[in-house]
């Protein structure tokens, strides 16, 4: 019996990160067989060239498309995913997959979600049915609405694909993928990783990850510039991660390099996961806008301060403070968090075995049953 080929869509290091473990149960699972396609910042050098985590992983890579470089615009972004959704034509006519899998909300996993479809391939949306607020939203329901599969995180989200019209024996709820292997991580601990990079483990810690927002793309260098000054005030010796490639990200760089360059934070490009993680479990707070604060902050009971609008409406868990970019109002919120306990684990997005329930639909959903004609279920 011949195995099913499943295409994934990888186009940035946290997309890999929470799809890692899942995408190495379907590697080895003798039903499935693995096709990733890969794009966006994993090929470009300025966000790490990270395809090579992929490629460490032993994951098989069957197509590689490459976006244009350049100042991160919206302009550029929308002209990427014209890129994208012509290469995955290409790529997906020479891998014929069973299905293709695409996770969240960003350009790339609609360009997939859009030429799977012209060419009569299933789509498997993970994360769908969640709120976010700001440009992030639409096109995670655009993905919704041409996915003919829903492997969701939470009841609330399956609740809301079926209020939007999708079918609900197509909607399964899995948890988050980003939460699978967490108790098994060989966390590094927090006296090796502050003297790794020089500080003191007995101060307080800070982990910073901020993205900006299109629609508030102008203004994301003095929001990012607000929540290193406030994190600092506090006595946070602050590790930072470098934004991601949507428009304004140039200017909260250029920021985040000159406050490095100071001695103020300690900067770095990407964190492999498992380091990621043993960063989230050691620091005190951790501030920013990053869906890392929403999902998997609480299953190490780590309080977040989450900033501005990027993660607006989303499910939270106890550990989530959240506040505007007022001085005044981080100020407060940061002194709460930090004298807040840690939380107890409880995590609203899971149980941590997402990946084997994932693999197991994959093989047997019926994929002749998903009808390329779909409309609304009322």
């Amino acid at each position: 019996m011949s195995r099913r080929r499943v295409c994934y869509i990888s186009g940035t290091r946290a997309d890999f990160g929470l799809m890692q473990s899942t995408l190495q149960r379907i590697h080895e699972s003798d039903a499935l067989e693995l096709a990733v396609v890969v794009t966006g910042m994993h090929l470009q050098a300025e966000y790490g060239r990270t395809v090579a985590h992929i490629e460490e992983a032993g994951l098989p890579i069957a197509a590689r498309v490459a976006v244009e470089d350049g100042p991160p615009t919206g302009a550029l972004m929308a002209k990427n995913v014209g890129r994208m959704l012509l290469g995955f034509v290409d790529a997906l006519e020479a891998i014929r997959p069973g299905i293709v899998v695409v996770l969240g909300d960003r350009g790339e996993m609609l360009a997939g979600a859009l030429a799977a479809i012209h060419l009569n391939i299933p789509v498997a949306h993970i994360h769908g049915g969640e709120r976010s607020g700001n440009v992030d939203e639409p096109v995670r329901h655009a993905i919704s609405k041409l996915a003919h599969f829903h492997f969701v995180a939470t009841d609330e989200s399956r609740e809301r694909l079926i209020r939007m019209g999708e079918a609900a024996e197509g909607i399964f709820v899995v948890g988050a993928p980003g939460l699978d292997g967490l108790a098994n991580v060989a966390l590094a601990r927090r006296e090796e990783l502050c003297r790794s990079i020089g500080f003191d483990p007995r101060r307080p810690l800070g982990l910073l990850v901020y993205h900006p927002v299109l629609q508030e793309a102008d203004r994301s260098e003095d929001d990012a510039r607000d929540i290193v000054d406030a994190m600092r005030a506090k006595g946070l010796q602050v590790v930072a991660l470098k934004p991601n490639s949507d428009a304004g990200s140039a200017e909260v760089r250029r920021m985040l390099e000159a406050r490095a360059a100071a001695g103020e934070i300690h900067l770095v490009t990407h964190l492999p996961r498992v380091e990621f993680l043993s960063w989230l479990a050691a620091a005190d707070l951790l501030a920013g806008n990053s869906s890392s604060g929403i999902i998997e902050a609480a299953s190490f009971g780590t309080p977040v301060v989450n900033v501005g609008s990027r993660q607006n409406l989303r499910q939270r868990n106890a550990n989530v403070f959240d506040c505007s970019t007022d001085h005044a109002d981080l100020d407060r919120t940061i002194a709460t968090a930090l004298a807040s306990a840690r939380f107890d684990g409880t995590n609203v997005y899971g149980d941590g075995r997402a990946g084997e329930r994932i693999v197991t639909l994959l093989a047997g959903i019926d994929l002749a049953a998903a009808s390329m004609a779909k409309t609304n279920a009322y």
